[in-house]
């Protein structure tokens, strides 16, 4: 693989998750119009998937900002009535919406939680690995009322957003790389945001403790020993 010399930084960004930042790149741009479109959804809700790693959360995480949603889990749908659970709330989000079907439980909880959602005018964001028609969704009225929600595919972030991605994970540190560093990351890293934070913080404190510089051989020595 040839690695420009600089990678485009030029990415647009927006704020998230208290000091990050989230960039805006071809993969996930689709995803970032449809959550800048909301209130006007157009739908009660809407269903953003793709791989794990590729910022999904994130972007639940800038749409709560704008929102005030309320993140649930799958597993609190098992017992917990929905009304309960959101009080005065006419926004919602759950993570690994795909994991709480399957579940006659979860099921018929989450079509509650979608039609109070519906009743108050409010908005339901499910985030999932898989599409919708591959749920293993059993109540009908339930898969009736998802697949019809508008959905959006987030993709595998490349070179240049992760590039992008490493070099201001480094910059929060206080840490200031080669581009040879950045270019090395590339061709030995999985490629995900959570990937990245992870190698970040290790050679952070790796270097930290053997009062090193983060370089190409350094990296390589990490890498290696993980």
């Amino acid at each position: 693989m040839t690695v420009p010399c600089q990678l485009p930084l030029n990415l647009g960004h927006r704020p998230a998750l208290g000091q990050e930042d989230f960039l805006v790149a071809p993969c996930n741009e689709q995803a970032v119009g449809w959550l800048d479109l909301w209130p006007e959804w157009g739908a009660p809700g809407l269903v953003i998937h793709g791989p794990a790693g590729c910022g999904k959360t994130h972007l639940a995480h800038v749409w709560r900002v704008r929102s005030q949603a309320i993140f649930l889990s799958p597993e609190s749908l098992q017992e917990d009535d929905p009304s309960e659970i959101l009080r005065d709330n006419i926004s919602a989000i759950i993570e690994d919406a795909d994991q709480a079907v399957g579940s006659a439980a979860r099921e018929r909880n989450l079509l509650h939680l979608h039609n109070i959602l519906e009743e108050r005018q409010g908005s339901l964001l499910l985030t999932a690995v898989t599409p919708v028609a591959g749920w293993p969704t059993k109540l009908p009225d339930l898969r009736s009322r998802i697949v019809i929600l508008p959905a959006v595919d987030v993709g595998v972030p490349d070179d240049p957003l992760i590039g992008a991605v490493l070099v201001k994970m480094f910059s929060d540190r206080q840490l200031r790389v080669g581009q040879d560093v950045i270019a090395y990351l590339l061709t030995h890293m999985e490629r995900s945001f959570s990937a990245a934070r992870r190698i970040v913080a290790a050679l952070d404190s790796r270097a930290l403790a053997a009062k090193r510089r983060i370089t190409v051989p350094f990296v390589a020595e990490v890498l290696g020993g993980r």
